[in-house]
């Protein structure tokens, strides 16, 4: 969740409108009652609080300036862009003063009703301001950059690249003064476009150890402390895995429960990030959610799904599946599905094929679909994170947590269906489960299609039930074939092979005892 935007009660913002006029939410916005309503009701065990560490914003506090608007994204700025990674958003807090006890106080919450708080790590860039716009402490290890010498391009000893003699020049003429200039997060230019992270500034890592190590691997020491217990860690192939693999086990010396989620798009890198880096997780963006997609909007075969988990073997329970984040477009916006309740059967395959971590994005379980015209973002089918902004379906997500009112029918619909596969996803039953997948055993004529549906055994100790998923515009009626080879699998002693008639309504899925 985005806790700028959880509890926001502002029912008319302004598009590109200040803080003032949009209102944001607050920590304590992210009560018991939300807390505990997130684990009974969608069965949830940790919540990803989206940009908690301060970052650059046109927000003004007293002891933390506002950033130049040539170097913020939209009004509030990118969660990205941190401006000091010892403190927490003042904007969040009911008292900016006490931000930080406010923010030890909802990890308080969060452990008191039994779930455990994730926040982001962003290793490979920050705020092209950071610690000018004010700091809440001195670390030990040193500011980043202060001890730079800026007349190299590059050295070991810099935290920074520069280009000296050289000064910023941003896109659209922005009125922003640095020099030498610094490497962009994306980009080694001293005059970055706009498609690159020209509000950021890259970190220097090198390939060995250097002081910039030290600095950070103190930055997680110090969130860990106060109880996060795990960092969604943003981009880390844009970081050498050297570093990320000294400062994972440096933690988990000293912390062995804390978990690392990595941001990673290159398939092929996945068991490197695994099995050599030491990541708990992975974003499965390129596979689960790309093949998923594809299959929703009618660009490629159901049997996508087979061949992501083949090509992931082993690895498939340290996927981290989802159908949204902030970065991907709503499933229910007008550039994705359309309808929230198409999620039916994508849900179905995500959850039940195995026992991967699943991901939900807040309003999500009551298909949000991100159609606003905020101002930086404007409508492109993602809930903005870069503009001050109240959801209106958030809104009466809130009132009805809290009131057992407020969701229209279609949204109650939706909650339906996302609280009744959640339930059925985490049901004993299905506990350490295996699966086998039966597409390639089903003989041509008998209605199933392998580029529309997806059929598999779950199962385990002679128990297993059959999932059927129907990714096609129409209810169908099929019979499955269970081969002797997937009873014997799932410890089932038949010796005919049985048939199954199933019957699917379009985008929905069907589950039946074997």
């Amino acid at each position: 969740m985005l806790p700028r935007i959880w509890g926001n009660p502002v029912s008319s913002p302004v598009p590109d409108g200040s803080l003032a006029e949009n209102g944001c939410g607050k920590f304590g916005s992210i009560d018991e009652v939300t807390l505990t309503w997130l684990k009974e009701k969608l069965k949830v065990t940790h919540v990803w609080y989206t940009g908690v560490i301060r970052h650059a914003t046109t927000a003004r506090f007293p002891g933390c300036d506002a950033s130049a608007q040539a170097i913020v994204k939209g009004k509030a700025g990118s969660p990205y862009a941190i401006t000091d990674y010892y403190d927490v958003n003042p904007y969040l807090a009911d008292n900016p003063k006490n931000r930080i006890d406010e923010f030890e106080s909802l990890l308080n919450r969060t452990h008191s009703v039994g779930l455990k708080a994730i926040i982001d790590f962003i290793p490979n860039h920050v705020s092209r301001d950071y610690g000018k716009v004010g700091l809440i402490r001195r670390p030990a290890s040193g500011v980043l950059g202060e001890k730079d010498d800026c007349s190299f391009h590059w050295r070991p000893e810099n935290d920074f690249y520069y280009y000296p003699g050289q000064a910023l020049i941003l896109p659209d003429n922005g009125q922003y003064y640095e020099n030498p200039a610094k490497a962009s997060g994306n980009c080694f230019s001293p005059a970055p476009d706009k498609t690159c992270w020209y509000e950021t500034i890259r970190l220097n890592y090198c390939d060995f150890h250097t002081p910039t190590w030290d600095r950070m691997l103190e930055i997680v020491r110090y969130w860990c402390l106060k109880g996060v217990d795990g960092f969604r860690c943003d981009m880390v192939e844009m970081v050498p895995w050297q570093f990320m693999k000294w400062l994972i086990a440096g933690i988990k010396t000293e912390f062995p429960d804390v978990i690392f989620i990595a941001e990673v798009y290159q398939k092929d890198l996945y068991r490197h990030y695994i099995g050599e880096v030491g990541f708990d997780m992975l974003y499965d963006k390129s596979g689960l959610y790309d093949t998923m997609r594809a299959i929703v909007e009618g660009k490629g075969p159901a049997k996508g799904i087979t061949w992501n988990w083949q090509f992931l073997g082993d690895l498939q329970p340290r996927m981290l599946n989802f159908l949204e984040n902030h970065d991907e477009q709503r499933f229910a916006s007008g550039f994705f599905a359309k309808d929230p309740l198409k999620a039916t059967a994508p849900l179905c395959a995500e959850l039940m094929l195995n026992d991967a971590p699943y991901m939900i994005y807040s309003g999500q379980e009551i298909g949000e679909p991100g159609m606003d015209k905020e101002g930086f973002s404007g409508m492109d089918g993602r809930t903005t994170i870069f503009d001050w902004w109240s959801v209106a379906s958030l809104r009466r997500l809130y009132a009805y947590i809290h009131d057992g009112e407020g969701l229209t029918a279609e949204e109650s619909k939706v909650l339906e269906l996302y609280g009744n596969i959640l339930s059925l996803a985490v049901d004993q039953a299905f506990e350490g489960a295996g699966t086998y997948d039966l597409g390639y055993c089903q003989p041509p004529g008998n209605g199933f299609d392998p580029d529309k549906h997806f059929a598999f055994l779950r199962g385990r100790g002679g128990n297993a039930h059959l999932f059927v998923c129907d990714f096609s515009c129409e209810d169908v009626s099929m019979e499955i074939v269970i081969p002797t080879e997937a009873l014997e699998y799932m410890g089932i002693n038949k010796k005919e092979t049985p048939k199954l008639s199933v019957s699917v309504r379009a985008f929905g899925y069907s589950v039946l005892p074997v």
